[in-house]
């Protein structure tokens, strides 16, 4: 029957995953994020969303992402005859940073977060309504694209671009978190795979 012949492919699927990819414990790289106490990681099992939290003074800094927005299999161009083959693209997962205050507004740095340790900072957008700048709801979602999100960030003054980085490097957000951001993405999706094999597999068999 086709629901045993998919139950066992499923089961050779989890076994396989679980020789080569193990999660009974957790990384070393998370234990040592987690040690430092910097950053509260929000996450619950079976959502794809991930929170970062921390207060930098009187300011409230939040990083989303998402681990939909893994690309795992980034586009491989061939080379031309004669050319040398390029090393693969960094791995990259996009974020975003909210800083707000207790005296009202909010600033949102729209950012893609590099294998290796980087941050690159895709544009910076400024909401008076802090509420409306972090709310997670479909309306807010909504509202949102109403309002104007500030020029492109390459098209800033070179030296206003770089006391940028500065700023949200002085807040926690730099090349360590960059670093820390794909590897716990990757974590979580194998996790989240995983729990997901487990769960089609018992359903079927049940």
């Amino acid at each position: 029957a086709a629901d045993l012949s998919l139950a066992s492919r499923l089961k050779e699927e989890i076994k396989y995953e679980a020789e080569n990819a193990p999660l009974e414990q957790e990384p070393e790289f998370l234990k040592a994020f987690r040690e430092e106490g910097v950053w509260e990681i929000k996450e619950k099992d079976g959502s794809d969303d991930v929170e970062l939290l921390r207060t930098f003074g009187t300011e409230s800094i939040r990083v989303f992402f998402s681990i939909a927005d893994i690309d795992n299999d980034p586009p491989q161009f061939q080379p031309e005859e004669g050319e040398e083959e390029l090393p693969p693209p960094p791995y990259q997962v996009r974020c975003t940073a909210t800083i707000t205050k207790p005296s009202g507004g909010a600033l949102v740095a729209e950012l893609t977060a590099e294998e290796g340790g980087a941050f690159i900072i895709d544009g910076v957008s400024y909401y008076s309504d802090s509420k409306l700048a972090t709310d997670m709801t479909a309306q807010a979602e909504w509202d949102r694209r109403g309002v104007y999100i500030g020029p492109q960030f390459d098209n800033l003054d070179v030296q206003v671009q770089e006391e940028f980085e500065k700023y949200i490097q002085e807040r926690g957000i730099n090349e360590e978190l960059a670093a820390f951001i794909p590897d716990f993405a990757e974590y979580k999706e194998q996790k989240e795979y995983v729990k997901w094999l487990n769960s089609v597999t018992n359903f079927i068999e049940s």
